[in-house]
């Protein structure tokens, strides 16, 4: 039984934030018009899956760095709980229930749907090498709207599929920019880089405009969709809910930017909201 525990807290099981955030971009691709049980679904199964590999794939390559980090130290292959072995067996095992969700998909959701496994495996490594490895994050996090909307539709995402998977993007930079200050001191020491080292002392700042440039592409996606005043409400609270976790992230303290962050699916919500009564 501990093993078991072990796994699902390995595939963050216990920490189902993650799984929202990168659930409701999906869904917002998907809001237009009522995708029916079958692809709500499969949409919902792919985010769990994918987000589980790309967790397994994350403690696989900082196995070395998670020990140093208090945030991360009791995970289960950090504290030495499970092997390397049993981990990458784990990534198997969803890279196969993966196949079997990607074998149900049209043929052009299958096209989009292999760089967005690509960008999911390769993320965990981009802070070793990038300076703002949020922005790969922001790629790997966005890739459910193009298969979402290729999926539903059976063809290749329009324009404002682009806009929305932009505006997402800008949103994934500002709430794991606030993720990355609560590491921001063990990450100095450990020699990794984020988007909270990088910009610094106008790290608050960054995260503000992210926000700010996100709602404003948010618009030009509803506009380019013909969305009308319920959408446009919808941003406003949106606004509203940023502007909340300003109140706690500004103040650096890594309590209040992790409670920022867990809060931020009710910003996704929101624009899902907005585009399902729009729709």
């Amino acid at each position: 039984m501990h093993k078991l525990a072990d796994y699902l807290r390995l595939v963050r099981l216990d920490k189902p934030s993650g799984a929202l955030l990168l659930l409701w971009p999906t869904l917002w691709a998907a809001a237009e018009g009522w995708p029916g049980w079958r692809w709500l679904a499969v949409f919902v199964a792919g985010v769990a899956v994918m987000r589980a590999f790309g967790c397994v794939v994350n403690d696989i390559a900082d196995r070395k760095f998670d020990p140093f980090v208090a945030r991360t130290k009791n995970r289960p292959l950090a504290a030495g709980r499970i092997t390397v072995g049993e981990a990458a067996a784990v990534g198997f095992l969803l890279l196969l229930c993966a196949f079997a969700l990607w074998a149900v998909l049209p043929e052009t959701a299958k096209w989009w749907a292999i760089p967005a496994l690509a960008v999911a495996a390769a993320y965990p490594f981009a802070k070793r090498f990038v300076a703002l490895p949020q922005a790969a994050l922001g790629v790997a996090f966005s890739f459910g709207i193009p298969v979402a909307f290729a999926a539903v539709r059976d063809a290749h995402p329009p324009p404002a599929a682009w806009v929305l998977f932009f505006a997402n993007a800008l949103w994934v930079m500002a709430y794991d920019t606030i993720y990355a200050m609560a590491d921001r001191e063990d990450d100095l020491k450990i020699g990794v880089r984020s988007a909270a080292i990088f910009f610094g002392e106008k790290d608050v700042a960054a995260v503000s405009v992210f926000y700010a440039l996100c709602v404003s592409w948010l618009a030009l996606s509803g506009a380019a969709m013909g969305f009308g005043f319920p959408y446009y409400f919808a941003l406003l609270a949106a606004m509203g809910l940023a502007f909340y976790f300003y109140r706690a992230y500004r103040t650096r303290h890594p309590a209040a930017c992790m409670s920022a962050f867990r809060a931020n699916h009710w910003f996704g919500a929101a624009v899902f909201a907005g585009i399902a009564s729009a729709g």
